[in-house]
């Protein structure tokens, strides 16, 4: 009854905000189209974008801007969330908003790492920045160095990750990106029991412990398959956290002596059971379908709880990637087909 009445008015809100999403045809339609601006258009007429695409410039519709577009929206949504939830449950949407804090410093450890001439485009995000999460935008955009960036994170908690890796000799912008991602999943992992309790964390434990297995085995595949990778190198690489796929499994398939013994073991494993080889999906797709399977089935489950909050987020920020990727595609001139194979991952 507890949980019945603390989501009752998110659960509420959350099936309004669903029911906006855009559905297959409406991606069918889109990759459809013959240019970016009757995309956009069309966007303007059949989604909930239309408030925000009617800001934007018809001389400015490059990637970029578009891409703000959207990501402002994904804000939009979140802030709406937290307003409607209460205090354990805006704990842990502190919790998520992690990730996106670990895009912005990724985003501009790309900037000064590679020099760009072009400077920090962050004033879009520093509203939700600002309320939401521990990093100064204010800060971010004054950095010019590596160092002044990490030092510009000096009262974060991602300082001395940084920190310990920037000490060592030839790092790279992958380094700094592995580091954070290994960073994040283990935060995750640790503090998960802090803040969830009974039900709610046995629901994050098995979307949070399959997203770290799911993950490892994407990187396991892609240091094989176009890195030909030691298997002492892609040890590294791994989150040191196994939930479904013991050590011996994961030890198993970084020997694997190529990639068909690779995927004879990934076979094997619990994720694969739910997988249909014969689709000729990507392991990308193969992560992204046993994700969504896993949080329908959860939210399914326990309608009024955490599930339903990252359920949506989940399926806001899938359809933001697939969007984006639509537009690309059409901004090159790819045919419907070969659109919906890269949204959808399948191969040709």
């Amino acid at each position: 009854m507890g949980n019945l009445l603390a989501y009752s008015g998110i659960v509420t809100k959350l099936r309004a905000m669903e029911a906006k999403l855009l559905k297959p045809e409406d991606f069918e339609e889109i990759a459809s189209l013959q240019s970016v601006p009757d995309a956009v258009n069309y966007l303007r007429e059949n989604s909930s974008y239309a408030y925000v695409l009617n800001l934007l410039d018809e001389s400015r519709l490059h990637r970029g801007d578009i891409e703000k577009i959207l990501t402002r929206e994904l804000y939009h949504d979140y802030s709406k969330i937290y307003r409607f939830c209460g205090l354990k449950q805006r704990e842990f949407l502190t919790l998520y908003v992690k990730r996106y804090e670990i895009d912005l410093i990724n985003y501009c450890l790309r900037i000064v790492i590679n020099r760009y001439a072009e400077p920090f485009d962050l004033n879009y995000k520093r509203e939700f920045f600002d309320k939401y999460t521990q990093i100064s935008i204010d800060k971010m955009i004054t950095s010019r160095t590596t160092d002044e960036l990490i030092e510009n994170l000096k009262d974060t908690e991602y300082y001395e990750p940084l920190h310990r890796l920037r000490d060592n000799a030839a790092v790279t912008l992958f380094d700094y990106d592995l580091t954070l991602s290994q960073y994040n999943f283990s935060t995750l992992w640790k503090k998960r029991k802090k803040i969830l309790r009974k039900n709610e964390l046995e629901l994050y434990t098995r979307v949070c412990g399959s997203k770290i297995d799911l993950l490892n085995l994407q990187w396991i595949y892609r240091a094989k398959k176009y890195y030909s990778m030691e298997p002492a190198n892609i040890y590294t690489l791994l989150v040191p956290i196994h939930y479904r796929v013991s050590p011996e499994e994961i030890k198993a398939m970084i020997e694997a002596p190529g990639i068909e013994e690779f995927e004879a073991l990934l076979r094997k494993t619990s994720y694969a059971r739910h997988y249909d080889f014969g689709q000729k999906l990507t392991i990308e797709q193969m992560y992204t379908e046993c994700l969504d399977r896993l949080y329908r089935s959860e939210r399914r489950q326990s309608p009024y709880s955490i599930a339903a909050i990252t359920t949506y987020l989940f399926l806001k920020e899938e359809e933001l990637r697939k969007l984006t990727t639509a537009l690309e595609c059409i901004r090159y001139g790819l045919s419907s087909g070969e659109t919906l194979a890269y949204i959808g991952g399948k191969t040709q």
